[in-house]
């Protein structure tokens, strides 16, 4: 593939070229401030994929005195043809003047071979005043495009589409925040016709990226599907000795079990959420679960978690289960080396509306101890006897997932990670819910999954993560 092409990104400051840069090299970590002046030298940003520098966006500084600038052009330049040395010239005779500073930093990576994207802001209304920089920009001879960035609430796109193509040989409406990641692609593929020679590396860099894009679903398929069978079978052990076991009481021991059983269940969500977002590159997102607490209506355990995300006995009854039987987390206790298992704690969840272990429904079992073989006793709280459970985590990784995979580098929002408010699992096929139910039924009866009950388990959740895709386009039509 020949060198990879690189990009100046332009414009006035404070309008948006910042935000340009992080969503198209995929760069969370690039500053962005509603104050001028934020970028103050040139910065590189590769974009690389497997490896393999595929294009570079350089982020400038923005325009400081454009009309000074161009006075000076025009008055050392005696015809067209030599408009883009003396742009040249005049980075040589201006490069230690702090009153061109930025100006010169911005011209440097066009003076040496990089494209032009010009970025304005869209909600402000259009002023001569940018002509000047318009015109230094033509003045480099470089391939170049506008984008119409809007910032604020008010729209002056059409006056700036109008304006803009008088001087670029391309405009486009881009938010840099929410553009879809067509979008981003279409920017390729169009800069590949303004210049021949990036054709061929740039028609590359969108199959890389698409492909990509592929095998970062297949990955966090893999991710889910790892976390939901740790979950659904974990449980929660503990040994004792005579001494503790008589100092601590069956309903202390079945709190701690239980409560230490909560905490480790949402560190293995925390650390899947991490997971994903470092997948996708998104090293400094600010999620709303991140600091609650069990009480909360967020959290893993709450009601409104149950209720949003929980299936109810239909969608079991399609998957071709029944309605299955609702069960909760038991605590179970078994002496060691003592092959009668006189100790066993024996118990389920009795709760209310249909036996949910989730937030106030839930009921602990007695504990009931027996004889102790070699001074010893092992509890353990899990695993999970209710598939809801399953399901639940399920729901809220996709979902997370999803606002992780559509979510672009420039966002510095709080990821909102709001409930489901009608099920999304309708939009699944059958097979992959059976494949999906099938794991956490091994799960929770404590049998292994082979390796090909594993990997049709992550071909379903690919399959759930397109349903929630469809699910998600369907409500953004209503």
């Amino acid at each position: 593939m020949a060198d990879a092409p690189v990009f100046a990104v332009v414009g006035h400051p404070n309008k948006g070229k910042s935000s340009v840069v992080a969503t198209l090299s995929q760069n969370d970590a690039i500053a962005i401030a509603l104050e001028p002046g934020t970028t103050r030298k040139r910065q590189n940003y590769p974009l690389s994929v497997d490896g393999k520098v595929i294009y570079t966006l350089v982020d400038t500084p923005g325009f400081q005195r454009p009309r000074r600038v161009l006075e000076w052009l025009e008055a050392h330049s005696l015809s067209v043809s030599d408009r883009a040395e003396t742009v040249k010239a005049f980075i040589n005779q201006f490069r230690d003047d702090p009153r061109f500073a930025d100006e010169c930093e911005l011209l440097g990576p066009l003076t040496e071979g990089a494209g032009v994207i010009y970025v304005v802001d869209g909600s402000i209304p259009y002023s001569p005043q940018h002509e000047a920089e318009m015109t230094i920009l033509r003045w480099t001879g470089r391939p170049s495009l506008a984008l119409i960035n809007s910032i604020g609430n008010d729209d002056y796109s059409d006056t700036w589409q109008r304006a803009l193509g008088q001087f670029f040989q391309v405009v486009r409406r881009f938010d840099a925040v929410r553009a879809p990641f067509e979008q981003h692609l279409g920017l390729l593929k169009t800069f590949g016709q303004l210049e021949p020679a990036w054709e061929e590396p740039l028609n590359a860099a969108t199959r890389y990226l698409s492909e990509q894009r592929r095998q970062r679903r297949r990955e966090a398929a893999t991710l889910i599907s790892n976390t939901l069978e740790s979950m659904m079978s974990f449980r929660e052990k503990r040994t004792l000795t005579v001494q503790q076991a008589t100092e601590l009481s069956d309903q202390a021991l079945a709190d701690q079990l239980r409560d230490q059983w909560y905490k480790n269940q949402r560190k293995k969500e925390e650390h899947l959420r991490i997971a994903i977002e470092k997948l996708y590159q998104h090293n400094r997102i600010l999620r709303q679960e991140a600091e609650l607490i069990w009480h909360s209506e967020h959290d893993l355990f709450s009601e409104r978690s149950r209720a949003a995300w929980g299936v109810d006995r239909r969608y079991l009854a399609t998957a071709g289960f029944g309605a299955g039987a609702v069960g909760g987390l038991g605590i179970d206790a078994a002496t060691l080396g003592h092959s009668l298992g006189a100790g066993a704690l024996i118990g389920g969840i009795v709760g209310a509306a249909g036996s949910y272990f989730y937030g106030d429904r839930l009921f602990l079992p007695v504990l009931n101890t027996g004889i102790l073989k070699d001074g010893l006793k092992t509890a353990s709280f899990g695993p999970v006897q209710d598939s809801q459970f399953g399901y639940v985590v399920l729901g809220r990784a996709v979902n997370h997932w999803w606002h992780i995979s559509h979510r672009n580098h420039a966002g510095r929002e709080l990821l909102d990670l709001a409930p489901a408010n009608d099920h999304w699992l309708e939009f699944l096929d059958r097979q992959s819910r059976r494949a999906i139910h099938q794991v956490f039924e091994r799960c929770r009866k404590k049998r292994s999954v082979d390796d090909k009950t594993r990997q049709n388990f992550i071909t379903a959740i690919t399959a759930a993560m397109d349903a929630f895709d469809q699910w998600r386009l369907n409500q953004a039509g209503q």
